[in-house]
């Protein structure tokens, strides 16, 4: 939120891609086959597998959820913003909890493999030990940790993929035998308890922060983590059980290693037993990571202390890795390995199950601004399916799992009603889906989902440099009453979205006096929609002298505000809400900017005042010029000119003119063009016309 400062978006894809499968890659490989085998047998290999099934409506949830809303804290946020802040300080304290179990998991077995180096180690002191070194390694940031994560989790799956090549070959088909033999309820329950291997796949939703372009690399490193893990999962305990006994496998705490020492022997012991170190380092490494923005977005919403929003200068939320780190500590010392297994796996498999149901809340809450860059297919059987199915495998794994679950629920909601509720006045979007029955609706989730909007930017389908290179200008020299510049913007637009400019006035004006219309740092955007238009018009009008706009007051009628000296009237398609909001907010975002006011003052021509609205890397402005790169334009069509993909002269200023260019438009010297496309394109154009690069063919 904008009171508090923001998370550099410092994560690549290839880093959404190593912590999500660094923080699956790891006990539930390394260390969890063994335990899973003494209760499933050889069908542990399918337990494996069945516990994947309830996490695809999860997973795809929550890359929905995670693209829609791109903040710290993931599974509380989004429980937070669809099902009220009570359900999300329940969400928020569990899941924080749960992560700190598969961190203080995954350090236990880190402990349980340096003892195949060091037998005379003890495991416990030296989790702890290990639960320190990676907070004080997150406190440089998540950069610096990610980093760290890339390197840990390439060595890693080189070392894996080279044990499935050796492994396959050597399986002994006899250690199958009986496969059932442990009987169907077994499967299941064992399911329930290897179901915690997978979800750290989806726990990178809680630095969606500090991901860049995270509509595009969340979804996709989540996919890429989960086809990684279920080729792992699933041909390495195949591996495991076609080369360990089953006596022995079922007593070991490090099946992978015992594997590779029937395979390879003390050798390939040791190379593996280093990439299991590689696994929970990787897995304790961002547990840290994101377990610690959990406090750092609930202390943002009041919900825990506000010291817990703190951000160091590095970029990390120091206060939540402190006490993150420190709740490791206790669980390491005071946990025995299996509880703390179906402790973090029932927890898990709840929230899921929820976050199924926050994505149908929002979905049917009536928020335009709800605007997920990723939308879960199958919908809504997809998240009907991801609601019950967990709460299956959290019955199987017993009595203390459910009571576990229950306690975090109780612990939730008392800490909600004794500390946060009379600090928070927010309400969550199921509101919004009681309003369709005529009760309560809170603005302020839909203010909070377009700010993030501005934030997130438009999306390559919706044309926006091409909207505002077509968009009529209109310079008003003279005083004009907001009025008469509605119904010259209207006069304008009427032609080009074929409705009569008396409705489309009514419209503009009708929005600007029920607050529809933002106004803000000298700028105004009167807005509305229309069924079946093709496409977004826009029209600019800039009044130098500056006009007053009638807005609703605090108190009740109309009061002035301004002065106003940009106008930018927007007419968007009825059937695309999504698009129309995203070019709202990218204007609204260059306005907000400090230089926005004087450029646009300042601005010489038509031309110069849409560069001005234009995205910095997706434009190219040229003046062509004898002696110059650019010369070699001169003379020659729109249509001879070779242009990357998706580029294209949108605008020519010729003397006091500017053109709206055709195929056969010929080039002049001293022609300025303004170039639009991807950015990759306009890079090599600028290289080619300003740089003087070799010509693109």
């Amino acid at each position: 939120m904008s009171e508090h400062p923001v998370l550099r978006k410092e994560l690549s894809l290839l880093n959404v891609y190593t912590i999500a499968t660094g923080t699956t890659l790891s006990a539930g490989f390394f260390l969890l086959p063994g335990i899973a085998f003494r209760e499933a047998g050889p069908a542990v290999v399918l337990s494996y597998l069945i516990a994947a099934v309830p996490l695809v409506p999860a997973m795809f949830s929550i890359a929905e959820l995670a693209t829609a809303m791109p903040r710290a804290g993931g599974a509380y946020y989004f429980l937070d913003r669809s099902l009220g802040p009570l359900v999300g300080t329940i969400g928020g304290l569990g899941t924080w909890l749960s992560l700190n179990f598969k961190t203080a998991f995954a350090l236990i077995g880190m402990g349980a493999y340096l003892g195949i180096f060091w037998p005379e180690l003890p495991a416990v002191p030296v989790a702890m030990g290990l639960a320190v070194l990676f907070g004080f390694l997150n406190l440089f940031g998540a950069r610096k940790s990610g980093k760290f994560q890339v390197v840990m989790v390439l060595v890693l799956l080189v070392i894996l993929a080279a044990f499935l090549g050796w492994g396959l070959p050597e399986v002994q088909p006899s250690h199958f035998d009986g496969f059932f033999a442990h009987g169907t309820v077994a499967l299941f329950s064992t399911a329930g308890l290897v179901y915690v291997s997978y979800v750290g796949v989806t726990n990178i939703a809680s630095v969606a922060e500090e991901i860049r372009d995270p509509e595009r690399n969340l979804p996709l490193g989540i996919f890429l983590a989960i086809g990684t893990a279920l080729v792992v999962y699933g041909l390495g305990t195949y591996v495991i059980v076609g080369l360990l006994p089953g006596p022995e496998l079922a007593q070991s705490l490090t099946p992978v290693a015992g594997a590779a020492d029937v395979l390879l022997g003390t050798p390939g012991k040791g190379i593996v037993t280093i990439a299991a170190l590689l696994a929970f380092a990787s897995v304790a490494n961002a547990g840290i990571l994101s377990a610690s923005r959990y406090p750092l977005a609930m202390s943002r919403d009041h919900l825990i202390p506000r010291h817990f929003a703190r951000i160091t200068t590095r970029g990390a939320p120091v206060f939540g890795i402190l006490v993150t780190v420190a709740a490791i500590l206790v669980f390491v010392s005071c946990l025995d390995i299996t509880r703390i297994v179906k402790l973090a796996s029932a927890f898990q498999l709840l929230m899921f199950s929820l976050l199924c149901v926050a994505v149908i809340v929002m979905r049917e809450s009536g928020l335009e601004s709800y605007d997920p860059g990723f939308r879960s297919p199958f919908y809504p059987w997809m998240q009907v399916f991801g609601a019950f199915a967990p709460l299956v495998l959290i019955v199987e794994m017993g009595i203390f799992p459910i009571l576990f679950s229950l306690s975090l629920i109780a612990l939730g909601t008392v800490w909600y009603l004794a500390y946060a509720r009379s600090r928070v006045i927010r309400s969550g979007a199921i509101y919004h889906l009681f309003a369709r029955l005529g009760e309560q609706r809170y603005a302020g989730l839909d203010t909070e989902l377009r700010s993030i909007l501005k934030e997130k930017g438009v999306r390559e389908e919706d044309s926006f440099d091409e909207v505002v290179a077509r968009a009529e200008v209109i310079d008003l020299p003279d005083f004009s009453t907001f009025e008469d510049i509605v119904q010259q913007a209207s006069n304008a637009l009427g032609p080009k979205v074929q409705t009569l400019p008396e409705t489309l006035a009514r419209d503009f004006l009708k929005g600007s006096r029920i607050g529809a219309t933002p106004v803000s740092h000298g700028a105004a955007l009167p807005h509305t929609r229309i069924a079946g238009l093709a496409q977004s018009e826009l029209v600019l009008v800039r009044c130098r002298e500056g006009r007053y706009v009638e807005v609703p007051g605090p108190s009740g009628g109309l009061t002035r505000t301004g002065p106003v000296h940009a106008f930018f009237f927007i007419v968007s398609p009825n059937e695309n809400p999504g698009q129309h909001l995203r070019i709202l907010a990218q204007i609204a975002g260059r306005v907000d900017e400090s230089d926005f006011l004087e450029e646009w003052l300042a601005a010489a021509d038509d031309q110069e005042l849409k560069e001005n609205l234009l995205r910095d890397e997706r434009f190219l402005s040229i003046k062509l010029k004898a002696s110059t790169a650019s010369s070699a334009l001169v003379g020659r069509t729109l249509r001879e000119v070779a242009m990357p993909e998706g580029c294209l002269v949108a605008l020519i200023r010729r003397g006091s003119e500017t053109l709206v260019p055709q195929g056969n438009t010929k080039l002049h010297e001293n022609d300025r063009l303004t170039l639009i496309g991807d950015a990759k394109g306009i890079r090599r154009l600028q290289d080619q016309y300003v740089n003087g690069s070799p010509a693109i063919s």
